[in-house]
């Protein structure tokens, strides 16, 4: 079964941000589709059995802290 995850990523200002997050959460088991909108700022993540700690740690690699 499928499950969302949506963060809030207040320091992304640009696609080379998003670029980043992306990157590196895409590589976290389960994940199999991740979204970031700059402008809204908000990252969502879409796979099975995902752990919101791994998710938070592959955002925090990319440079970024999830609120």
């Amino acid at each position: 079964m499928s499950e969302t995850i949506t963060y809030t990523v207040p320091g992304i200002h640009c696609g080379h941000c998003a670029l980043s997050i992306k990157e590196e959460v895409s590589e976290v088991s389960g994940v199999e589709a991740v979204d970031v909108d700059v402008d809204s700022k908000v990252g969502t993540i879409r796979g099975g059995r995902l752990a919101d700690d791994r998710l938070r740690a592959a955002i925090a690699e990319a440079g970024y802290e999830a609120a």
